[in-house]
């Protein structure tokens, strides 16, 4: 309170009662400092809040679209895995991602926010958030048949190893791709990719769901695991949509930064051409507007844009959106029908496939209005900035399934990833944590 106050009055003081006129100037941008900083606190801290409100739609989007027998696990999973990973970022996870840098390679200071003030306080609340969406993608993919402390320990190492190096490479002001120019507004490679690809090598590592795919006359069937609750998977991705404007909105980093408008009106415009065009695309593919494709359009959208929403127009990002929603569907039935990986949810799809269509997109549609250094080829600039988003989107992409795949062969030779087909069989609700989660309803566990 003392430091906005004083020099108000003292503004007040001079203007009223005289003072030269260097003086006032200087008491005035002296006040002006302080609000604008009081401004980016509250701003920053409001965007945090609203993307960790997203942990409860990534929550109910899974819970949705698996089986009743689950829904528990689900919830301790999406509660568990960022209180885990906030500690675990607090301890470590900042310090390599913020921290001095070596080589641009990893952070090596401020372990555990050793003398942190009010600001890296702020800095670190909204980075937080982010590093827990990284980990959190990871438990659709892995859903129904995963051990509960297997997802504890890979939710850690996610969050205070994986996730935060990458983010160096790029996010820290030192890091190599950084430096080349790479460019990820808010976290279309950065976060997105990160879980997804994580995902991608944990949903391998760890096998198919019971069922879902068998064999007949030589030829794998994959047969159709459904959701048990469509009205929760919709409620999600609107929880979800809600906290993308402090996703990506908030990464202006600035409460007086007139850009959040901007990024506000291309997020909100990729998002519904997102859902549009998955709506269209399985209707064709399927003869019928499929609900769960057109909601993970929707957020297939959000993905897409995520790495450009500053640097693209409002109409290119009605075009990156659309786009988006078609790979999700098509990514979608690759995966299932063809790779034969268990994705419960399609996060690879959602997350992944779609987080590299946006981040190259930044390549191809950037204006140069909002930032003249990032031009893509489409607006006269050339391959150049396409290139650079392509080393990164690989440099991720390796980076991750490098890690992600001894981090889950490890917890598999242990013992401590996959339940057995019994427990798997019951449900996990009753398996791993001993209660159901509609008490008194008959809930189908042969399925």
């Amino acid at each position: 309170m003392k430091k906005t106050v004083v020099p108000i009055m003292v503004v007040i003081g001079l203007l009223l009662g005289g003072g030269s006129a260097f003086a006032q100037e200087m008491a005035v941008e002296e006040t002006l400092a302080l609000y604008s900083e009081a401004f980016d606190m509250i701003w920053l801290i409001v965007a945090a809040a609203l993307v960790f409100f997203m942990q409860a739609g990534f929550a109910m989007v899974e819970i949705g679209l698996t089986r009743a027998k689950n829904a528990g696990n689900i919830i301790m999973k999406n509660l568990m895995d960022f209180s885990v990973g906030a500690v675990a970022y607090w301890a470590i996870g900042w310090a390599f991602m913020y921290g001095a840098t070596v080589g641009g390679f990893i952070g090596s200071s401020d372990f555990f926010l050793a003398g942190a003030d009010s600001v890296l306080y702020r800095d670190w609340m909204f980075q937080v958030v982010f590093a827990a969406t990284a980990a959190t993608i990871v438990s659709g993919s892995m859903a129904e048949r995963t051990q509960f402390v297997g997802y504890l320990m890979y939710s850690v190492v996610i969050t205070a190893f994986i996730y935060p190096i990458s983010g160096h490479w790029i996010w820290s002001g030192v890091g190599w791709l950084g430096g080349m120019g790479f460019h990820d507004f808010a976290g279309s490679t950065v976060v997105h990719s990160v879980g997804a690809w994580a995902a991608f090598a944990g949903a391998v590592v760890i096998g198919p769901r019971r069922g879902k795919y068998t064999k007949v006359d030589g030829k794998v069937s994959v047969k159709a695991l459904p959701g048990h609750n469509m009205p929760l998977a919709a409620l999600g991705v609107f929880i979800l949509w809600f906290g993308w404007y402090g996703f990506n909105a908030g990464s202006t980093l600035s409460g007086t930064d007139l850009d959040i408008a901007h990024v506000a009106v291309t997020t909100t415009l990729a998002a519904s051409a997102g859902a549009i065009g998955a709506m269209f695309t399985s209707w064709k593919w399927f003869g019928k507007p499929d609900t769960s494709m057109a909601l993970n359009g929707a957020l297939a959208g959000l993905v897409s844009i995520t790495a450009g929403t500053w640097v693209i127009g409002p109409g290119m990002s009605i075009l990156v959106g659309f786009l988006g929603g078609i790979l999700v569907v098509a990514s979608v039935e690759f995966i299932d029908k063809v790779l034969h990986v268990d994705d419960p949810v399609g996060a690879v799809s959602v997350h992944g496939v779609c987080g590299v269509w946006g981040t190259l997109a930044v390549g191809l549609f950037a204006n140069g209005v909002n930032d003249p250094g990032i031009v893509g080829l489409f607006f006269g600039g050339g391959a150049g900035q396409l290139v650079v988003q392509l080393i990164g989107v690989v440099a991720v992409m390796a980076w991750t399934l490098g890690t992600a795949f001894i981090l889950f062969s490890l917890l598999k030779a242990a013992k401590k990833l996959r339940v057995s087909e019994t427990e798997e069989l019951m449900g996990l609700d009753i398996s791993e944590h001993g209660m159901e989660s509609y008490s008194g309803f008959q809930i189908f566990s042969n399925l």
